[in-house]
Formats: C-alpha cells, structure tokens, sequence
C-alpha cells in the first residue's frame, strides 16, 4: 500500500522544493492570519508556482468568508481547500460548488464520540481530514498544528465513502506506527517538520518523506 503526504504550512520557496523534491503528493498554504504559517494571496502565487503539475495545491482556510476565499483564488491556483474551522455541511457543499474546487472538510478528534458525526460529510466533500482537538485549557491552540495526536486506533474499524487523511503530531519517528494503527493512505504534516512554528526545516521534511516512504 502506497502512502502519500502533504506537508502544510508551507511559506518558503526552498521548503516547497524540499517538499516536491522529496516526493509530496501535497503542498499546504495556510491562510488563517492568526498562524505563524499564514501566507498572503500574493506569497502563495509565488509559492504554488514551484509544485509541478500532479502536486495538489490546499490552501486552508478557517471559517473564512466568501471574499477571503476570492481574493486568495484570484492569486493563487489552488486544486483543494481545506477547511479547518466549524463550516457546516451546507457551507462546505456551497463552497464546492461555487468554486468548482474540491473541497476536504477537517475533523477534529479527541475521542469516539468526535466521529460520530462524520456521516454529515459525506455527500458534500470530496476529502476528509482528521486532526487531534486540542484541548480547552491549552494556551494558544491554533485550529490545527499544534503537535497533537489523538488515538490512531479509533480509525482502524471505520470505512469511509471518501479519500482521508491523518493528521496531528505526526513525525518521522512515529509516521509508520500512525499509519499501521490507523489506517490511513494519506498523512498531513506541519509542526512536525518544523524548528519552531512557521519555520520549517528542509531536512526534517525530505526525513518525514522517506518515513513515509517506507511506511508504506
């Protein structure tokens, strides 16, 4: 079984390449202006650039209004928005629509019951995403990238209609664990392949990349 990764957070033209050199089926943009990550609609032009055709562009956005979203697509040709924020379904499927993007609808877990809902998606995006929830008293939480993991096993039974991703604390270390325990095909990375937030590392991403490589 073939394991694929995205790295997002990217803003940097040597850790993009280090990312499509590497062999990541993803990049990530991060626009959220609270994140150390953020880029500007102008930065992620210049960034998007550097993936070759067959490297799927996410631009992620957190319960961003339809003008924040038209300012980045009038700049940036993304393939994918990620939306990490509390959208509903009828927000998601009103973005896939109007924007003819795909869209990949993040869920945040801490436990059993955080899955409960993901039927919701089904119908209205094309990817879903799960990421650890960070907790209520943790200083500072952004909506993703903040080191955590959740229980990978509570995936392992599930079945889902749509493609899916892994995210949340992952690392070189533990990437094949993660992937064995859960599931998963697809795997997300930011912090983990960072010296501090929104400073990525180009070696830890080309180590991440052959982690998983040979995970799968």
């Amino acid at each position: 079984m073939t394991i694929r990764a995205k790295i997002c957070g990217l803003n940097d033209p040597v850790a993009v390449r280090a990312a499509v050199d590497g062999g990541a089926a993803f990049i990530g943009l991060v626009f959220y202006p609270p994140s150390p990550r953020a880029v500007t609609p102008d930065q992620a032009a210049e960034l998007a650039v550097l993936a070759p055709a067959g490297v799927g562009k996410v631009g992620l956005f957190v319960d961003a209004d339809d003008d924040a979203i038209d300012a980045v697509l009038a700049r940036a040709p993304l393939d994918m928005l990620q939306l990490h924020g509390s959208e509903s379904p009828e927000r998601v499927a009103g973005l896939r629509t109007r924007t003819g993007l795909k869209v990949m609808k993040v869920i945040k877990v801490a436990g059993p019951a955080d899955l409960e809902p993901v039927p919701d998606w089904y119908d209205v995006a094309d990817w879903l995403m799960f990421d650890a929830r960070p907790p209520k008293d943790m200083k500072n939480a952004l909506p993703g990238g903040n080191a955590l993991a959740f229980e990978w096993m509570l995936l392992k039974d599930w079945e889902f209609p749509l493609p899916w991703m892994l995210a949340g604390g992952l690392d070189a270390d533990n990437v094949a664990e993660a992937v064995s325990l859960s599931g998963a095909r697809y795997v997300d990375i930011s912090s983990g392949v960072e010296d501090k937030p929104g400073v990525k590392n180009p070696e830890k991403i080309r180590q991440f990349l052959k982690a998983v490589a040979v995970a799968g």
